[in-house]
């Protein structure tokens, strides 16, 4: 949405409202971010300081304000209040405007819909495709998360043909969560059939890891330096789960594992990028699926280090 704003509305100055304090640190490095509007994740606990923000917020008028998500009622809430010229949004499911809505061809990724909403609105006629994934991060992160990411594959790394470094998060919420075992039996058939890769794990927020210690591992509760980790690896697998969205922003190539949710509606976003629906398939089954898919792009991955090199 951010990228489609900045091409469509090349002076545009944008003020962002995120849920906890994590957009702060992720879009900190875009020109046209002006600031960002950091809404407390337990509302009821901070109330003198949502009040305090949203009486802040009414103070501004923009030309532009927009809610993107389908399904939030507080993103309707804050649309209202807000002071705009022109306000953008998709309408309740029970109103007489959700039926024109559905006649329209909406995108099925959830990626896609808010540039979706966007196009719709614009006067003009946009034909190019729709923007990636791309937290920007600068050289100099990319380059220290590849040193950090050399020190803590450690020996190891030295090995005499290119190793394959691919990041694991085996972490998510309630039913998208995989147990540790599971983990266990698919990185085991994984390593099987591709004896050439190294696993990093990178540890959820709780610091905990489920997966054993055969495997390097890697702690941060800050989402750029782990961003800038997994900008220097082959590719990343992943539950569905925001490090794995986080991950498919670095342009790292991202796979995802979806045992519940649709993977057509929150897949890894990217053309390198793509997701299993583990549903009735065993943890070998789902290696198997994964091997294939890391030959390709690690391929990809070696390749495009070789040319650097020759550079």
């Amino acid at each position: 949405m951010l990228a489609e704003i900045e091409a469509l509305y090349p002076g545009a100055e944008i003020d962002v409202i995120s849920g906890g304090t994590i957009g702060e640190q992720l879009f900190t490095e875009r020109f046209h971010l002006r600031r960002v509007y950091s809404l407390p994740r337990k509302i009821a606990r901070h109330l003198w300081a949502t009040v305090k923000l949203l009486r802040q917020l009414r103070r501004d008028t923009y030309d532009l304000a927009i809610d993107a998500c389908i399904d939030s009622q507080s993103g309707r809430l804050l649309l209202a209040i807000t002071k705009a010229r022109f306000k953008l949004g998709y309408p309740d499911k029970q109103s007489p405007a959700a039926a024109a809505w559905e006649g329209l061809p909406r995108p099925e990724h959830l990626a896609k819909r808010s540039v979706f909403l966007l196009r719709s609105a614009y006067a003009g006629e946009v034909s190019r495709p729709c923007p990636p994934l791309n937290l920007r991060l600068q050289k100099t992160e990319k380059d220290r998360g590849r040193e950090v990411l050399e020190a803590v594959l450690g020996d190891q790394e030295q090995a005499p043909s290119p190793r394959i470094v691919v990041g694991v998060f085996a972490n998510a919420t309630g039913a998208k969560r995989y147990c540790g075992d599971w983990w266990g039996q698919f990185l085991e058939n994984l390593m099987l059939r591709q004896p050439d890769v190294r696993i990093v794990n990178l540890l959820a927020e709780h610091g905990e890891s489920q997966l054993d210690e055969r495997h390097a591992s890697y702690y941060t509760r800050d989402p750029r330096r782990l961003a800038a980790m997994i900008a220097g690896m082959d590719a990343f697998i992943s539950a569905d789960c925001g490090v794995m969205h986080l991950a498919a922003a670095t342009g790292t190539p991202t796979l995802g594992l979806f045992s519940t949710s649709s993977s057509a509606k929150y897949g890894p976003y990217g053309k390198d990028n793509t997701a299993i629906d583990t549903r009735d398939m065993s943890a070998a089954d789902v290696a198997a699926i994964a091997a294939d898919w890391l030959k390709l792009t690690a391929a990809k991955s070696l390749l495009g280090d070789e040319a650097s090199r020759k550079a």
